[in-house]
């Protein structure tokens, strides 16, 4: 997997990394990479292929409930794999297993994502359009996706892992999306999470570090 460099997702991203609206911050990456491996990706493509394949041929064997359709696909398979090795660029000391992760995964339309989008970056975009006032920021992430990996072509997934499954989660998280737009045909995905922390939680936190560096040096 290569990082591409686009600047028109980059300034989405420069503005989403830290929008403080007052209790609350809404932060937001756009990451856009090739498919094509690159160093180690053969390696652990063909591991992640590996423990695929054992884990169906154990429920295979023990007559267990059937796996999820998409991992007895071949071409399925290949994009969780590529899902994963995504994330694995993106968060490199955290080990993720593809027959725990592929329950993480749901199948999205641009629809469904923009449900989303509107509800919970709606404070977000109206800040972005009185710094920006050449176009909506949903429109303006629309027209830098498409340039990416045309969107009425792609493959939509959302990421939901469980907190303890989840390297993006913070104390006082409000709440956490992840997408990933797949473009099979031009062999590019593009990961994009945002999220909003409420800010009384960090301050809270920050006290009671600040408390205990107090204590550190005392005899208890």
């Amino acid at each position: 997997m290569k990082y591409l460099e686009y600047t028109p997702l980059d300034r989405i991203s420069e503005f989403l990394s830290h929008v403080n609206l007052g209790e609350r911050t809404v932060k937001g990456c756009l990451e856009p990479y090739s498919c094509k491996h690159t160093g180690t990706d053969k390696k652990l493509s063909l591991s992640l292929e590996n423990e695929i394949l054992d884990y169906l041929g154990k429920s295979s064997d023990t007559d267990s409930s059937s796996p999820v359709d998409y991992l007895c696909c071949r071409s399925s398979r290949k994009t969780l794999i590529y899902l994963l090795l995504t994330l694995n660029h993106m968060y490199p000391d955290y080990d993720f297993s593809a027959v725990n992760a592929h329950q993480f995964f749901t199948e999205e339309n641009w629809d469904s994502f923009k449900q989303i989008f509107d509800t919970y970056m709606f404070e977000a975009s109206k800040e972005w359009l009185e710094t920006n006032e050449d176009s909506p920021l949903l429109e303006t992430l629309y027209k830098a996706l498409d340039e990416v990996v045309k969107v009425t072509e792609c493959e939509i997934y959302s990421y939901n892992p469980e907190a303890d499954a989840d390297p993006l989660h913070e104390k006082g998280t409000l709440w956490s999306y992840h997408f990933f737009f797949y473009n099979r045909r031009l062999k590019r995905i593009v990961s994009f999470r945002f999220s909003c922390v409420s800010n009384l939680a960090l301050v809270d936190g920050l006290n009671h570090e600040e408390d205990g560096e107090i204590f550190d040096g005392m005899d208890m």
